[in-house]
């Protein structure tokens, strides 16, 4: 009798827990309670056009995000952050993902925003919304069920560097740097970068690199602990090969379990304690029982 009892009750919880987390990730942080109005900041933003976002998606469940505008060093365009936003909504809907590269076009990463929009947008209100708009889709970014990597080529500057923020790991090519050049520009980082950057490598070094605006070479890097490794090749297609296959240890395996290692990681970093102990448990009764686990447990039944 228990198993035919369990099985209704397991997928209930399984219903209400896809939904719960189904609505955390949707959850833009900003909307029009904060008197931000998403399609007139994309009818805005869609002004100034140029580059595209460009994503295949592979079925060993590695999806491959390129920056593309190598003209302007893969900068951002108005229409490259709408497209940003429809792609991430893509990888959303992606059942069978389970990791995802970002790299730029042509050798490099990218250079921030398209400095020909941010001139347009030069009024604080234009900013404050390119900023929200920005945040909101980084941090959806963030939110994936998918374990991601940051491909470093080239220069990843200003919003470039914060984009690398929004991935769970980087990874660097020979004679690539990464660097916060806000305070150049008069700014500071207005995508989430420092926040992302003070919980990858802390606030004082977080303080270094925002307040001198320092050139990260990829030792640097790994010293701080905001690059993962160095990759042989720094040259585009054999770099993403590398990086592809450094992504593998981490994603090789069933989906359901991948994305529910991602899940409970993403919890804790961004919930207070006992919600993400909550939330654990929850995603923890998507996979018990689940396909990976009774095979695991048909295959090895003794303790050894």
């Amino acid at each position: 009798v228990f198993p035919d009892m369990a099985f209704p009750l397991w997928k209930n919880i399984l219903q209400t827990t896809k939904k719960r987390i189904l609505q955390q990730r949707r959850l833009s942080l900003y909307n029009g309670a904060h008197g931000y109005e998403e399609e007139l900041v994309k009818k805005k933003l869609q002004q100034f056009s140029g580059g595209s976002i460009n994503l295949s998606k592979e079925d060993n469940g590695i999806g491959i995000l390129t920056l593309n505008n190598p003209k302007l060093m893969n900068a951002f365009t108005g229409t490259m952050m709408v497209e940003l936003q429809e792609r991430v909504a893509e990888l959303e809907n992606w059942k069978d993902g389970k990791g995802l590269i970002i790299h730029g076009a042509g050798n490099t990463f990218c250079s921030g925003s398209d400095l020909n929009a941010v001139k347009e947008m030069s009024n604080s209100q234009d900013g404050m919304n390119m900023c929200m708009f920005m945040q909101n889709t980084l941090t959806r970014l963030m939110r994936l069920p998918l374990i991601s990597v940051a491909l470093v080529q080239g220069k990843a500057f200003g919003g470039g560097a914060e984009l690398t923020t929004a991935c769970d790991f980087r990874l660097m090519t020979p004679g690539s740097e990464i660097r916060f050049v806000h305070k150049h520009m008069g700014l500071v980082p207005g995508w989430g970068g420092a926040a992302r950057l003070v919980r990858i490598v802390g606030s004082g070094a977080a303080l270094q690199l925002l307040g001198g605006a320092a050139r990260l070479d990829p030792e640097r890097a790994l010293r701080l602990g905001l690059s993962e490794d160095t990759l042989p090749s720094s040259e585009e297609s054999t770099a993403v090969g590398e990086a592809r296959a450094w992504l593998s240890q981490y994603t090789e395996g069933p989906a359901a379990v991948i994305r529910a290692v991602k899940k409970v990681v993403t919890a804790g970093r961004e919930l207070p304690l006992e919600a993400a102990l909550r939330t654990e448990k929850d995603i923890f009764g998507t996979v018990w029982g689940g396909p990976a686990n009774l095979q695991a447990l048909a295959r090895r039944p003794k303790h050894k």
